[in-house]
């Protein structure tokens, strides 16, 4: 596999923050932030093309992303809702668990 490329992609318009993993000129893989108030960073989605997952994408996605955090943000709050694949990785990094969130969707009528 060639090597993956990451790049970062700040927002001009909000306080997003994007990282994309780039394998020959396609996106394979992203994964964001956001800067709220009071001190806050809401950790938002990521991504990784299902060819290339269980090829740490989404590890080296996040770990960049968890490296630029600590280094501009000290002492700011940061969450994220996750799914169940990703809590480990998130209490590994001292994350504690809260409630539990069930998807429900309707057709509005």
């Amino acid at each position: 596999m060639q090597p993956i490329s990451i790049l970062y992609a700040p927002s001009n318009a909000r306080e997003l923050h994007s990282w994309i993993a780039v394998l020959n000129n396609e996106c394979v893989g992203n994964i964001h932030l956001q800067i709220e108030p009071h001190n806050t960073i809401k950790f938002l989605d990521a991504w990784v093309h299902e060819d290339h997952r269980r090829k740490g994408i989404y590890r080296k996605l996040w770990d960049i992303r968890w490296i630029y955090v600590q280094e501009k943000y000290k002492n700011y709050k940061v969450y994220a809702w996750c799914k169940p694949m990703s809590l480990p990785l998130l209490l590994e990094k001292g994350f504690k668990a809260g409630d539990t969130c069930v998807y429900v969707s309707s057709i509005i009528e």
